[in-house]
């Protein structure tokens, strides 16, 4: 371990000697020096309590990525970015697929956390959880990703269970002008991004853009290819109009269309489309009203194995108006149509093929000043009905406390659901070929919703103008957890040859607790330098309820890290140089057979106008390959290796 850290420290103790010759540097657009710390922490949020609030006195556990982040990271995906949010459990599985949870719980198929793409919800019914390879967009335009972790479901419904990830793309007059961007590595073999901003009038910007990215096949950890490669194109477009002071309208859609195999099946074809409309009503400066609704069209297919197609349509109301001089009240609902068809194999079906189903919801919630500028309460909860489980009741409280402008107290105890979806009910899987032995999973009509009770305690402090701590501490009870659990064998002819049948039921016998801390930490001790750095420590107890014939007892605890840590660094240097770096340390999965791992990323940017940059990025640099995760049904994982890759940006 100490020989593997030499790298990392080197960097940056040269970040340390650099850092004083670079006093007299050249500020450059995008640099550090454009906010400080006391101005990050008034960076506003909008995902804790659905109205615009100061990360500093958020009641919940947030994190926020903002742009220069995801610039200076040198990331090419969301996914990898992520990886910069303490409490975030992130692991690449093969060349597009992740396994992403928050407090635990995480797989392939995590299933307990929700995230939006501008309000946009982009779960899959399918199995709860998130189709990451095809959650992108040109990075440029991310403004902010705000990241919650604990629950968020009396705001955001089901599936806001161990947290919400909303990821909010800039204004399109904030885009304007062209932007094109090129590049390739041995990893990211090649990408390339076209923007284009223009001003309709003067109420109206939009923007158009299109990327195209190929990511090579890795190494199996049997040796040789893992044919996971990944060729994708996106494009699309975001019109904001403000006709008004009082109205203001958003129109956005994308498009994609690719192959994502990730060695399931020889293609694996993706293509998907959606369109968002919002519509804002201000009626005075503490009354808004919001108007959203989407159309989301997917379509995957996994040849020979499962294919599926699904329409969504969605509505959203919102009203936020104070009630008084001390509360501040948010409250609507919404309505959501999911619709799907799919074409299965023995190996992988759904019973029914086709399903739709509905959501019906309604929320309201009260920030009620006890103290003016000290002492908030807030209450709220949401109730939602859907398909499988009829109605569910999702309250929560909040306590926030603020002694002064750098000091922020919360506490907090909310309920939240993991509804069933269609693996839960109405999944067919077999693994073996006759005359063999099959293994079959069955889903279960009858399954029922997860189950949370979270308590949790943050303390948040900026002691220095250049210095800021924030910690969460969670104790989360969990009930009706979903497993699967063996049957009798039986002798079955169909498809023939007969052959002997080992079935497994899905089921929600499994109960238990987690609790832990996430500590994150910044310090700026110049303008052009600042330090980042996050810990995280999860404990898990996870037993059977009644009856004890369950196949996969305790295996979720092995399946997320006790142990995460992270530093960066940013670093302007002379000449309009940047060098960022990045050490992630992650702990071992016993039951995904993962050991422990350090990462170190670097990059090193240099703009010679500010219209023009140029960027070396490279990664796992300290050793040839490591695995992440072990989980990928139907095929093994793929290792994670070093790469590098170059980059240039022009603006005009």
């Amino acid at each position: 371990m100490a020989l593997r850290l030499v790298p990392a420290l080197a960097v940056t103790a040269f970040a340390v000697a650099s850092g004083f010759a670079a006093e007299s540097a050249k500020s450059t657009p995008g640099d550090l020096t454009r906010l400080s710390l006391e101005e990050l922490m008034q960076l506003e949020v909008t995902s804790v309590l659905k109205k615009s609030e100061t990360v500093s006195e958020a009641p919940a556990a947030v994190y926020v990525l903002t742009q220069e982040d995801i610039h200076r990271s040198g990331v090419t995906s969301i996914p990898d970015a992520l990886r910069m949010v303490p409490g975030l459990d992130v692991a690449g599985i093969n060349a597009g697929n992740w396994a992403i949870s928050a407090r635990g719980f995480n797989s392939r198929f995590a299933n307990k956390l929700l995230v939006l793409m501008d309000g946009r919800s982009v779960y899959t019914p399918l199995f709860s959880g998130v189709y990451w390879d095809v959650q992108d967009t040109l990075m440029d335009d991310i403004d902010r990703i705000e990241v919650i972790r604990g629950p968020g479901a009396s705001l955001w419904g089901a599936n806001a269970v161990n947290g919400v990830i909303n990821i909010i793309t800039k204004r399109a007059q904030d885009t304007q002008g062209g932007l094109v961007i090129g590049g390739g590595g041995t990893e990211d073999r090649a990408f390339e991004s076209l923007r284009y901003g223009g001003k309709l009038n003067d109420d109206a910007y939009y923007r158009v853009y299109v990327k195209h990215y190929n990511l090579a096949s890795l190494e199996s950890p049997t040796g040789g290819s893992a044919n996971d490669a990944v060729n994708m194109t996106q494009g699309g477009f975001r019109v904001d109009w403000d006709p008004a002071s009082i109205n203001s309208f958003t129109f956005q859609g994308d498009g994609y269309a690719g192959d994502t195999s990730a060695g399931i099946s020889p293609q694996a074809p993706v293509a998907g489309g959606n369109f968002i409309s919002t519509w804002s009503h201000r009626f005075s400066g503490d009354s808004e009203l919001t108007v959203r609704a989407y159309f989301d069209r997917t379509y995957r297919n996994y040849e020979g194995v499962l294919s599926e197609t699904r329409n969504t349509a969605d509505i959203d109301v919102q009203h936020r108006f104070a009630l008084g001089d001390r509360n501040e009240i948010v409250w609507g609902g919404g309505y959501r149509f999911t619709g799907d068809e799919t074409i299965g194999s023995f190996g992988v079906s759904l019973v029914p093929p086709n399903a739709n189903d509905q959501i019906v919801n309604f929320f309201a919630q009260d920030d009620l000043t006890l103290i003016a500028d000290r002492l908030h309460f807030i209450v709220g909860a949401k109730l939602e009905h859907n398909d499988y489980t009829g109605f569910e009741f999702e309250p929560s409280g909040r306590l926030l406390y603020t002694p002064d402008e750098r000091q922020t107290i919360w506490a907090a105890a909310a309920r939240a659901v993991r509804s069933p979806s269609r693996a839960d009910t109405g999944l067919r899987g077999n693994d073996g070929t006759p005359p063999a032995p099959v293994t079959s999973i069955h889903g279960n009509p009858n399954f029922q919703s997860e189950d949370l009770i979270a308590l949790e305690l943050g303390y948040r402090i900026q002691p220095r103008p250049r210095l800021s701590f924030d910690v969460a501490t969670f104790f989360n009870i969990y009930n009706n957890l979903g497993t699967v659990g063996a049957g009798a064998p039986f002798i079955s002819a169909t498809p023939p040859p007969a052959h002997l049948v080992i079935p497994l039921t899905a089921n929600n016998n499994m109960e238990g607790e987690t609790y832990g801390v996430e500590i994150a930490a910044t310090w700026q001790p110049f303008d052009h330098w600042r330090l980042n750095a996050g810990y995280t420590f999860l404990e898990m107890n996870l037993r059977n309820g009644f009856p004890l014939n369950d196949a996969t007892l305790q295996a979720g605890e092995g399946s997320s890290p006790q142990n995460q840590f992270n530093f960066r660094s940013y670093l302007d240097l002379p000449w309009n140089l940047q060098l960022d770096t990045a050490l992630y340390y992650v702990s071992s999965l016993p039951d995904q057979k993962v050991p422990s791992y350090v990462r170190l990323d670097i990059r090193l940017g240099w703009r010679p106008t500010k219209d023009l940059e140029f960027s070396v990025g490279m990664q796992n640099l300290l050793e040839k390959y490591h695995l992440e995760f072990g989980e990928n049904f139907p095929s093994p994982p793929s290792l994670m290796e070093r790469g590098i890759y170059g980059k240039v940006s022009w603006r005009f």
